[in-house]
């Protein structure tokens, strides 16, 4: 059976829906998924604006500090698809409210901790919330709005990390210059319980079912399948080829991206000299360039792709070459002007694979199983990427010093390149299956 014949015969499968809800409320939802995913990545990035303030109290190496970091990537990578799986099953929308209470409260717990285990039980339990959250978020998100712009949302959604680092960074390093670290995570907790308390009163889970409904009519989705058992999930993701490429490939780009997230204040501050608000501040800017870097990547690549959808791996290979040679040359200058620049104009592209492979992940997986395919991709970012970037850098750090260790980090995105020559070969080949599985389960 044809896409277009499963599009025709999907709205007489749907069930009537308690309320309805239009492209307003889709942008509605977009705008509250995106806000709490910018209080995620405060939460979470705060704590490298405090890195040299925690440095000296706690009297730290930056192994440790690595570490504080890295725990939350690692608890994401553990979790993310258990929980994405508990989610679909339980409910989006109340699974995100609670994910976003747990994060929002061990931030507050992290602005209490009075050594270095309190503050590193604190930053788990800040993993543990934000472990789903990406994976379950960006599968609303892309459930609500048409195919076409699933690469164009996928990369402003994840660039939400980006602009909430940004924002983490800015004010935790304002605050902990003028009030000290611990007011820096209260203010960020605080943030978040307001934005849970809005999410809660404005989603509905109903009003959600009925819009993906109707998109996915649209989008010449089938009806909504029977609920799969886990380890068939699985095995349908574990399968296909380019799948595993996109996820690997984006989560060695996305190592790069944590390791200048997290140790760009620390490098401000010791190459040149500047105090921890002013690091922190110049450092959000720099931040601030590859969120939008990776909105604008995400654009470029459903223009280039929307009639030839195999150039999205094009797409992916050209920025992670381009971020490797210019971030390699860049850590081997001088520090001065020059240098700023070609950081500048790596951070532009160091994101810029994350729109194309989230929407290959999209559009190699069937839409009942999204929010699992978008946490394996969270397991593969967060294990190979997200998790070890600040922690090896942290631990060549201590070895050949923190500019040294920024100067190899970058090869990663070699290895990414060449996952992305893998995953291009099998792509065409990996969605003539899906049809095929997706008739096949209708027909059934």
């Amino acid at each position: 059976m044809s896409r277009s014949r499963l599009a025709l015969a999907a709205p007489s499968a749907m069930p009537a829906t308690p309320a309805a809800a239009g492209p307003r409320y889709a942008w509605l939802v977009f705008a509250l998924t995106f806000a709490l995913l910018l209080s995620d990545y405060m939460s979470r990035q705060v704590l490298n604006a405090v890195f040299p303030l925690l440095k000296a109290e706690w009297q730290l190496g930056d192994t440790e500090l690595g570490a504080l970091g890295g725990v939350v990537a690692l608890m994401v990578g553990v979790l993310a698809i258990p929980l994405s799986l508990l989610a679909d099953r339980w409910g989006r929308v109340r699974s995100l409210v609670l994910m976003a209470a747990l994060w929002s409260l061990a931030t507050l717990g992290c602005a209490v901790a009075g050594s270095f285990g309190q503050m590193f039980v604190a930053r788990l339990c800040v993993g543990i919330g934000e472990a789903a959250y990406g994976s379950v978020g960006i599968a609303v998100v892309v459930s609500v709005f048409p195919r076409h712009l699933r690469a164009s949302l996928s990369a402003a959604f994840i660039a939400g990390g980006a602009f909430g680092s940004v924002l983490g960074m800015g004010l935790g390093g304002i605050l902990s210059d003028h009030f000290g670290w611990r007011v820096a995570f209260a203010g960020i907790a605080g943030f978040g319980l307001v934005l849970v308390g809005c999410y809660a009163l404005t989603i509905s889970e109903p009003r959600l079912r009925g819009l993906q409904q109707r998109v996915g009519a649209a989008n010449g989705d089938a009806a909504p399948a029977r609920q799969l058992e886990p380890g068939r999930i699985v095995r349908e993701l574990l399968t296909v080829p380019s799948l595993l490429c996109a996820c690997a490939g984006s989560a060695l780009q996305l190592l790069v991206m944590a390791a200048l997230l997290a140790w760009l204040p620390s490098f401000l501050s010791r190459d040149y000299g500047m105090a921890t608000g002013r690091a922190g501040v110049a450092a959000a800017l720099l931040v601030l360039m590859a969120g939008a870097g990776m909105v604008a990547c995400g654009a470029i690549t459903d223009r280039v792709a929307r009639r030839a959808p195999g150039r999205k791996w094009r797409m992916a290979i050209a920025y992670s070459v381009v971020c490797c040679a210019l971030l390699m040359t860049a850590f081997r200058l001088p520090a001065g002007t020059a240098q700023l620049v070609l950081i500048g104009a790596g951070m532009l592209v160091v994101g810029g694979t994350a729109g194309p492979a989230s929407a290959m992940v999209a559009n190699l997986t069937r839409p009942a199983i999204h929010a699992t395919a978008f946490a394996t991709l969270t397991l593969v970012n967060n294990l190979l990427g997200l998790a070890p970037g600040p922690f090896l850098t942290g631990v060549l750090a201590d070895r050949i010093g923190l500019t040294g260790a920024l100067q190899w980090i970058p090869l990663a995105g070699v290895a990414a390149t060449v996952l992305f020559c893998i995953g291009q070969r099998y792509y065409a080949t990996d969605l003539r299956r899906l049809d095929g599985a997706v008739a096949h389960a209708v027909a059934a």
